[in-house]
């Protein structure tokens, strides 16, 4: 109760301190720029990582080499030719929460391949992905071509049950919904949940850690990143997050420091989540306290 009182307290404080509220581009840079982000993948890095302004989501920030799928983040500025400045608002909403690709220019009438969220961001609420939308359509036009992907199997994405059961502005309000409402755009959980035989295990083992990110699958990070593991982040008192404080979490999320002050690595995107404001980071805290706990 505590968290969720304390989480509480900082939405209306919040709010009160919203004289005027933001507009559609100014919310959609803020999910582009942190819970969303974007840049993880769109947006090309320099050796040590660190993501290129001048060419933000410019593409190829992120390449995959992976048994269903190899290529690189698309180009996603308003480029007319290699990124999406020909296409509707429609179409990009539709390529965001529903994984396809208008019926014209690269690759038309194609789906995105998996490692494309849509499972998650077809959670977004409409404002929300009105936002992002306008956002996108804000940025300077890099032109990038980026290479043609390679579409080993079919794509088959999995459901998420938040995503699918959905949200609602209302939740936004409750500090452990809007916790949900972020951490399901934010895909946290596609990479904390472990997958036997190519299913991802939201059910029994949601947030159990166990999944590896190994660098011959993907480029793009630091050089000499060796690969990681995702960790636990259930309430369990010793396997997962149960036994920090809200600080601690705060911390890890948001600059990458394990409670022991040991430097966490990629793939989670601490740049971008360093941004988040008090209000989300303390509601995302409130959620992963109500994680059933998993050993």
């Amino acid at each position: 109760m505590r968290v969720r009182t304390l989480a509480a307290a900082i939405l209306v404080a919040a709010a009160s301190a919203h004289v005027a509220a933001e507009t559609p581009v100014e919310r959609g840079r803020y999910l582009v720029n942190t819970i969303l982000a974007c840049g993880n993948c769109h947006t090309p890095k320099d050796a040590e990582g660190r993501p290129l302004e001048a060419r933000e989501l410019a593409g190829g920030g992120l390449s995959f080499d992976l048994p269903f799928f190899a290529g690189a983040a698309s180009n996603i500025t308003p480029d007319r030719e290699t990124g999406i400045g020909s296409w509707t608002d429609e179409e990009i909403a539709r390529a965001i929460t529903q994984g396809l690709r208008p019926g014209h220019g690269r690759l038309p009438g194609t789906e995105l391949a998996v490692v494309m969220w849509v499972n998650f961001y077809k959670a977004l609420l409409p404002s929300d992905l009105a936002a992002v939308v306008a956002y996108l359509r804000s940025i300077p036009a890099v032109r990038n071509a980026v290479p043609q992907p390679v579409y080993r199997k079919p794509v088959r994405r999995e459901t998420y049950p938040d995503a699918e059961r959905g949200f609602t502005e209302a939740d936004l309000r409750d500090p452990v919904r809007r916790g949900a409402y972020l951490a399901t755009i934010g895909h946290c959980m596609e990479c904390h949940t472990p997958t036997v035989q190519g299913r991802t295990l939201y059910g029994e083992a949601l947030g159990k850690g166990g999944k590896a990110f190994l660098p011959s699958f993907v480029k793009g990070y630091p050089a000499g990143w060796q690969g990681s593991t995702s960790p636990n982040v259930t309430s369990h008192a010793t396997a997962g997050l149960g036994g920090w404080t809200d600080t601690e979490i705060a911390r890890a999320i948001t600059r990458g420091v394990s409670r022991d002050g040991r430097a966490l690595g990629p793939p989670m995107g601490y740049h971008w989540y360093a941004g988040l404001n008090a209000e989300d980071v303390a509601a995302l805290v409130a959620w992963l306290r109500t994680v059933p706990a998993r050993d």
